[in-house]
Formats: structure tokens, sequence, C-alpha cells
């Protein structure tokens, strides 16, 4: 049987030896299974490239695609499951947050169960902000409240994943992907793995704000129509509020004059709510319409510009 490490890098140079000494230490604690590393290099700017072809040159168990520009994460990992062919695959970033030693723990896990996915559920996160640890936990609970499909909370792309979701994950042509969330969709059962999460190995988070903003609205558009319902909703609220407000104004107009600066209160008033509630709903459907553009445009997820296997 064939295992695969799948493992999206960009600009990881400083933290690439350890993670290789660590994967590679417990590469041989594995029984029963044939190895192979395949590192997605994500348009990286430094010698990450470099590093991992020094280590082809000492181990035929790894393979390199490297990418023609940076793609972001979720296209990286999709690349790895596209190119195994493995009967498990281990997804894991080369960051070292997700400690290597507990894979054999997981494989055992999942012969001991044969549940199809095995993810990892973070009990603890070191090394993170109070900002990035709150941002995260409301993320997972609003994706749940919106989504028609539950997902694991406190995860990230750190799983086992067997075969048959590795071919059903094939079988997905959307763009932009959100992996976590489409594999829980695809409705195999799940099994949770906890584990205390580390800091950084060396160097800093790839994932900028900005990113991780991109990932939840990915997140959220790609697995619930319901921020359409949301819209529809706000335009209900403000309809009632303005109507509430027509009457207040207009109680004044006749019971008490003296209180009610005529025109100018609720004019601005009514303005700028349906003015905000309109801006919202815009938004939100422009999401949705900038999706399915990408989808009709059929562009690649990635481009590979090598491939060393």
């Amino acid at each position: 049987m064939l295992l695969s490490f799948i493992i999206p890098c960009y600009n990881e140079e400083e933290v690439l030896n350890m993670l290789y000494k660590r994967l590679n230490k417990v590469s041989k604690l594995i029984d029963n299974y044939d190895i192979e590393f395949i590192f997605i290099n994500d348009g990286s700017k430094d010698k990450t490239e470099e590093i991992i072809e020094e280590f082809i040159k000492n181990d035929n168990r790894i393979k390199l695609l490297s990418f023609s520009r940076n793609f972001g994460h979720q296209a990286a990992v999709s690349c790895g499951i596209h190119y195994t062919n493995s009967d498990l695959a281990v997804i894991i970033d080369a960051d070292l947050q997700d400690p290597p030693e507990i894979i054999p723990d997981m494989i055992k896990m999942y012969e001991e169960t044969k549940c199809p996915i095995i993810y990892g559920k973070r009990i603890s996160r070191d090394g993170e902000t109070f900002f990035k640890k709150i941002t995260a936990t409301l993320f997972y609970r609003t994706i749940n409240l919106l989504s028609e499909v539950q997902f694991p909370v406190d995860t990230g792309d750190f799983r086992l994943i067997d075969k048959n979701v590795i071919e059903t994950y094939k079988s997905f042509e959307e763009s932009p992907k959100y992996i976590r969330g489409l594999i829980s969709w695809m409705g195999f059962e799940q099994k949770p793995f906890e584990y205390h999460r580390e800091a950084r190995a060396a160097g800093g988070t790839k994932y900028t704000l900005k990113k991780m903003l991109m990932l939840a609205i990915t997140g959220i558009m790609s697995f619930s129509t319901k921020p359409l319902k949301i819209s529809l909703y706000l335009g209900i609220i403000a309809i009632i509020s303005a109507l509430i407000f027509s009457i207040r104004v207009f109680y004044l107009y006749l019971f008490q004059p003296n209180l009610l600066v005529r025109g100018w209160a609720s004019t601005i008033i009514i303005i700028l709510f349906i003015g905000g509630i309109q801006l919202i709903s815009l938004s939100i459907i422009s999401e949705y319409l900038g999706n399915m553009f990408n989808e009709v445009k059929k562009r690649p997820e990635y481009i590979i510009k090598k491939k060393i296997f």
C-alpha cells in the first residue's frame, strides 16, 4: 500500500530542512506502507524549490510540483491530491505547526476504524495571537450557521484521507475550492484526532488577514445561498423599520410638532438605512456573480512549470 505526504510550500526555506528530517523520521515508523513525499512549491520567491531539489538527489521517494506563480494554499493542496494515486494521503503544511509525529497514530486510528477521513482537531493553538484565535473560532461557527453542510470546527487541512476520498475529490471541477468544505460535503464518515497545535518552527505566517478573509468568503459562498436570503431579510427589516419610523414622524407632526425638525432627520436616516441595506445586498450578489464569472472562464486552478517525479 502507498501513503503520500502532501506538503504545500510557499517561501518555507527556513523550515524545510527541519520538516524533511522530522517527516523522514516518522516515515521509518510506519510499517506496511510505501511512502512518497509530494512537495508543491506554490510560486515561492526564496530557495524553497532549490532545497526540495536537493532532497530529491538523496531520496527517490520525493516528488516536486512547482507552480508558475503563487496560486494559493488551497490550489497547492488540490494539486497534491490530483497527483497522488496512493491508498492513503496525509495533508500537512510545511510550517510544522501540525506535528508530523502524530501521523502514525492517525494511521493506526484509520486502520482500527476504517474511517475514510481522520481530521486533526486542535485543542490548543500555540504561537497565535488572540485576534487570530477569536477570528478562527468565529469563522467556523459562522460558516456552520450559514452552510447547508456542517463542517468540523477548529480544524485546518491537516488530515488523513483514503483512496475513495482522493478519487472523489479529483472529480470536482469548481474553482476556487474550499477543500475542507468539499471533503465534508462528500458525506463520508469523519473522525477527529485531537492534538496540540504548535507555533511555527521558523519564519512567519503566509496567511495574511486578506488571505484569511478571502478563504472565509470562498467557504461561505461555496456552500450556502443563505447570504442571499439574509439580504432579503435585511430588506424586509428595512421596510418595516421605515414604516415604524414614518408612523413616529407622523405622530410627532400631529401631536408634538415642536419636537420635530421637519424633513431633515427622517430623510437622512431613511436614506442611510436603506442605502446600507442595498450596498450589503449588492455586495453579496456580486460575490456570487464573481464566482460564476470565474467558473465560466474555465481557467486552470493552477499552472505547473516544473515536475520532478
